[in-house]
């Protein structure tokens, strides 16, 4: 994106941008055979993916399936030419009875309110996958997971690569290897090609590390630095890679990290902030030697660059709050090391 602006003025302008195609991601649609369905399309990136991908294929259908709890964001879609349908994919017969179309966004899950209600946690992020996986057999499947399917690792060192064992802290993210699984299992036993995608924080203005430690900045809160360093990518770069992936789908699943090269410091980024909107950040806690860090080494050689880099997205988010930006109201817990969220 070689027109970034200087800063980002509404709700309307951040849609835009987090949904604009490259010309890599127009030209591998094209190549493309078939219509895209997106599962679990109203969550916080669906919309823009959605978007994104029928700005890049326009001659596709792009179907956005989804409960659809808040009216709004369907109206948005159908807006944008997305086609709509609403469903409950824990209902085995509604899954069945969609079209089977031959390519598949994968973004259905459940993190937050996992504690409390773990039989639902793993019947989203397990369950369903297993649902989908039998009814989409003969599609192409680009799975978002995350990066929480990988242990910690030592910040001195590179982060996760995809061929680490897959050992995580935590019943949240033991469903989401769960959900991987299902689909590998798919891929095994019924020849479906699967892309599996292990995303670690997409940053929106409304959303993200970036957002709730300068939230915390500008209020006067403490920054937790027990989970003192993370990899961010901008939401935008996030989507488009993501559906990327889908010719690279394949038997057995193509996996890849998704997110920005840089190892972040929390309180680095935290100071960054204070500087912006000149008070002192507040600490709590130290660092400990280890964080959920991705190696992104062949994102970048099969994909590039994200086109969004990170001192942009700090601006950009320092902008928005000093602005009077909105928030989604849902805080990441990238400083939770237990898995409970």
């Amino acid at each position: 994106m070689n027109d970034l602006p200087d800063t980002i003025a509404d709700d309307e302008m951040l849609d835009d941008l987090m949904s604009r195609p490259s010309d890599a991601l127009r030209e591998s649609l094209a190549r493309l055979e078939g219509d895209i369905t997106i599962l679990g399309v109203a969550g916080k990136m669906g919309p823009t993916l959605a978007r994104m991908a029928k700005r890049a294929a326009p001659d596709k259908r792009v179907i956005g399936v989804a409960r659809f709890s808040d009216p709004a964001v369907r109206d948005k879609l159908e807006g944008w030419g997305i086609e709509t349908v609403q469903c409950d994919l824990l209902d085995r017969a509604a899954v069945e009875a969609l079209d089977k179309t031959a390519n598949v966004v994968f973004m259905a899950g459940r993190k937050f309110g996992s504690e409390g209600n773990q039989s639902l946690t793993w019947a989203m992020n397990t369950g369903v996958p297993a649902l989908v996986a039998e009814a989409f057999a003969q599609s192409r499947i680009a799975v978002f997971s995350t990066a929480c399917v990988y242990p910690f690792v030592d910040i001195a060192r590179q982060g996760a690569r995809e061929d680490l064992r897959l050992d995580p802290p935590g019943e949240y993210a033991n469903s989401c290897v769960g959900r991987e699984r299902m689909f590998e299992h798919g891929a095994l036993t019924r020849g479906t090609k699967v892309s599996l995608i292990r995303l670690s924080y997409a940053i929106d203005m409304r959303y993200g590390v970036l957002h709730d430690v300068a939230s915390a900045v500008a209020e006067g809160r403490p920054v937790a630095l027990e989970s003192g360093h993370c990899n961010v990518i901008w939401q935008g770069d996030a989507n488009d890679v993501a559906l990327q992936t889908l010719a690279r789908a394949d038997t057995p699943p193509f996996v890849l990290n998704l997110s920005g090269p840089e190892l972040v410091s929390v309180r680095r980024l935290a100071e960054k902030f204070g500087e912006f909107f000149g008070r002192e950040p507040v600490f709590s806690g130290t660092e400990n030697p280890t964080a959920w860090i991705v190696d992104t080494s062949l994102q970048q050689r099969l994909y590039g660059y994200p086109t969004v880099p990170l001192p942009r997205l700090i601006e950009w988010t320092a902008q928005w709050m000093q602005g009077g930006g909105g928030s989604l109201g849902k805080p990441t817990h990238f400083e939770v090391r237990d898995g409970r969220y």
